[in-house]
């Protein structure tokens, strides 16, 4: 039998109708099930991977590439069709990037696709793997050239000094916001995770952290200031809890998980959440003070901290949030947590 047959042996009789059905497809979503939803060995598995670059959706896409490189003809576009749409498709499918057809591919993007007739004149002339002005686009870029191994440190180094004070990222910093947006953050974070399986950066490490604190701080589609959660995108007025493939620029609860399975998050792990409010009430001396509120609860043999900051003032509000406070909080329960469990 080939892998594809031993897969769907493996789980005739214990698995379900769900799992059968997506191992008879195409091989892009083969392979991944295969990984993830039975025992096939790996070597089974890169050979149903490798199946991508021939067969099925895959091929089809890679057939679609102009002479000039791109795909519809240009960099990127509201299609959904372009170059960058197209090599995020193959990303996700898992189009093996040693392979001879992504090389071959690649090579034409990189030496051939520039942004021109996209955005502002300014970038016309940059190549692909260079970017754009806007994060979200560049967060886009970046994930896909990472994973397809390309030269795209200098547009990393943009990212990372875009990076709010909040710890994520927002398209409309250009034109004043200070506050991150769930949607640009996650396009980044796919990009610097890329990045750092493949190339690896202490600055990069870093930077992704905070961000996926970002996240993580609003248990994934909260408000961080009230705690109650986002329904919908303010802008689109997509739900969050609405999943969908491709997700493009977009951000949903099941691709920031997807997100966080890929960086190895483990499940359940305890975290810690600091809130800040203004309206505390003045110290006895008269001075500004900060308000602080402990609630500990335990669940699963785990303890969530939850710390409530409440100030008086914005001011006094923002110096807190930018003194880096949450993440000395986060690691000094984890110091805390390693020495409970070497006394245990």
């Amino acid at each position: 039998m080939n892998g594809r047959t031993e897969a769907l042996a493996d789980c005739s009789s214990s698995r379900s109708a769900a799992v059968r059905w997506l191992l008879d497809s195409d091989p892009s979503i083969r392979w991944q099930a295969m990984r993830d939803l039975t025992d096939a060995p790996a070597a089974e598995v890169a050979v149903e991977r490798a199946r991508v670059a021939t067969e099925g959706a895959g091929a089809h896409l890679l057939a679609l590439q102009g002479v000039d490189g791109r795909w519809a003809g240009t960099a990127w576009n509201r299609g959904w069709d372009s170059t960058m749409h197209v090599l995020m498709l193959l990303r996700e499918m898992g189009l093996d990037p040693d392979s001879d057809a992504a090389r071959r591919a690649l090579d034409l993007v990189r030496d051939r696709v520039t942004w021109q007739g996209c955005g502002p004149p300014e970038i016309h002339g940059n190549g692909f793997f260079a970017g754009e002005v806007e994060p979200c686009i560049n967060g886009q870029v970046g994930a896909v050239g990472a994973y397809f191994r390309q030269d795209v440190r200098s547009l990393v180094d943009r990212l990372l000094g875009e990076q709010l004070p909040d710890g994520g990222w927002n398209c409309d910093a250009e034109i004043g916001s200070t506050r991150s947006s769930f949607n640009t953050t996650i396009c980044v974070l796919d990009a610097l995770l890329e990045y750092d399986r493949n190339f690896g950066d202490p600055a990069v490490t870093a930077a992704r952290l905070r961000a996926q604190a970002y996240l993580l701080e609003r248990r994934l589609f909260h408000r961080k200031s009230t705690g109650e959660p986002i329904e919908q995108d303010r802008k689109s007025g997509a739900s969050w809890l609405r999943f969908a493939f491709p997700t493009w620029w977009h951000y949903d609860v099941l691709r920031a998980l997807d997100y966080l399975r890929k960086a190895g998050v483990v499940p359940d792990e305890r975290l810690v959440y600091t809130e800040v409010y203004e309206g505390a009430p003045l110290a006895e001396d008269g001075e500004e003070a900060a308000l602080n509120t402990l609630t500990l609860v335990e669940k699963n043999g785990r303890t969530l901290s939850t710390t409530l900051t409440q100030t008086r003032t914005k001011a006094v509000r923002d110096m807190i949030i930018n003194s880096g406070m949450e993440g000395g909080m986060q690691d000094a329960m984890d110091l805390l947590e390693q020495v409970a469990v070497s006394l245990a």
